[in-house]
């Protein structure tokens, strides 16, 4: 079957966010070829929620019947958090709204990938394939940029998809310099697990954590907590953060970014709990301890030339409001809207780019920034009467979500389009 664009489209990354962005280009009639560093498609860490704004972006990608048979739950369900102190008597700080139109997903992120793989063309797929730099036609002699891989071997391509993580090497090419350079540790590492909801019960543990989303706020310190497998698995995030450095102050190795963790650093961090947070994280088993990075500054810009960055290869961000993997689905749907639109070709690639980082880059470095802010709030009780500053953040945490799940996307491509054609490059 004939292509339906004269331009072929590399994507760099085979995670969530490359694997719907490939299968999306490709349903457009689009060549596509998909590099992944791993020996398969696999993703770092446990179950990811997704929003509201995450949910409409892969149903408008034509992708959500297939992740929901996959999916932990038969249909998605309303996510909104609780707010609860993790000191002793876990005063409840705040319910968050939701309207029937805030309903989410929480989905272990190999169920995800798997829903997607059987949609890729195996013949697109090359694995063992890490990339290590990018060539632009106007140095590689080449009509075509020029992809370099770990082993030696180069690939070539009209368009370029930054799909490669937070790390990105992709990102290299478009900010002209080390990609870990725009990254920085925050000073706040995560604890990971996955515990049994019947052992949390059987516990003692008295707050109901199968039904709903819930975070235990603290001093320099917070825990989330959200059901997956129908509510049969509790995903538990274990926050901790040093206030006495400057964000970016410390550079933590590349290799030690996830390193194993003991169960008594965890207790120790938390030793001033109430007891839902102790007997809690006393089920805890070899957790992982994660440095969480960010992107920082924010990119001035997420294309350069035709190369382009989606997902945390644009905006990498804290992961306090759950909203990076939604940022990356709005990335790939406006990307895939614009590259598949009737007027684009290979002479207007560059103003397409432009027209996607005119939309999104705003946005989804204001939820970056909104992310950092969220975690502080999170983190924000003190020790001894903490009334006023409780008073203070029940303010604070009224439409916490709104600027993330009630965004209008369609109307960002229009505007984009609109763009184009004021250009001159759209008929």
């Amino acid at each position: 079957m004939p292509f339906s664009k004269d331009f072929r489209v590399a994507i760099i990354g085979g995670g969530m966010c490359g694997l719907a962005c490939a299968v999306a280009l490709s349903r457009a009639g689009i060549q596509v070829d998909i590099y992944e560093s791993a020996s398969k498609f696999g993703e770092v860490g446990a179950g990811v929620g997704l929003g509201p704004n995450a949910l409409r972006a892969l149903d408008a990608l034509g992708l959500m019947e297939a992740i929901m048979t996959k999916a932990d739950q038969s249909t998605p369900t309303l996510r909104s958090f609780r707010f609860l102190s993790e000191l002793p008597g876990h005063e409840t700080i705040y319910d968050y709204p939701a309207s029937e139109r805030d309903v989410g997903l929480g989905i272990h992120r190999a169920a995800f990938l798997d829903a997607l793989v059987g949609l890729i063309d195996p013949q697109t797929t090359h694995f063992n394939a890490r990339c290590t730099a990018i060539t632009p036609p106007s140095v590689s002699g080449s009509s075509r940029s020029v992809i370099s891989f770990s082993d030696g071997t180069t690939a070539e391509a009209d368009v370029i998809i930054g799909a490669d993580g937070i790390r990105s090497v992709v990102r290299d090419a478009v900010i002209e310099g080390s990609g870990l350079k725009r990254l920085a540790f925050t000073n706040t590492v995560a604890y990971r697990a996955l515990l049994p909801n019947e052992s949390v019960k059987l516990s003692g543990v008295k707050t109901d954590l199968s039904e709903r989303p819930a975070c235990f706020v603290g001093v320099n310190k917070h825990i989330i907590t959200f059901p997956i497998r129908n509510g049969q698995t509790i995903n538990v995030v274990v926050f901790c953060t040093d206030r006495s450095l400057p964000v970016g102050s410390v550079e933590v190795p590349r290799d030690k970014w996830v390193v194993p963790a003991t169960e008594q650093e965890i207790l120790d961090v938390y030793n001033d709990s109430g007891p839902d947070v102790k007997t809690l994280l006393s089920l805890i088993q070899k957790p992982s301890k994660w440095s969480i990075h960010c992107v920082s500054p924010p990119l001035e810009t997420y294309t350069k030339g035709n190369v382009v960055l989606v997902g945390d290869a644009a905006h990498g961000m804290c992961p306090h409001l759950g909203a990076g993997v939604g940022q990356g689905f709005e990335d790939v749907l406006v990307i895939c809207q614009l590259l598949s639109h009737p007027d684009t070709n290979l002479t207007n690639i560059q103003s397409v780019l432009q027209a996607y980082d005119a939309v999104r880059r705003p946005r989804a470095n204001m939820i970056l920034e909104r992310s950092t802010w969220a975690g502080e709030l999170y983190e924000s009780l003190q020790e001894g009467d903490s009334s006023s500053v409780i008073e203070q953040l029940r303010t604070e945490l009224v439409d916490l979500w709104d600027p993330v799940w009630h965004h209008d996307i369609q109307a960002d491509i229009g505007i984009a389009v609109q763009q184009l054609k004021e250009e001159g490059a759209f008929k």
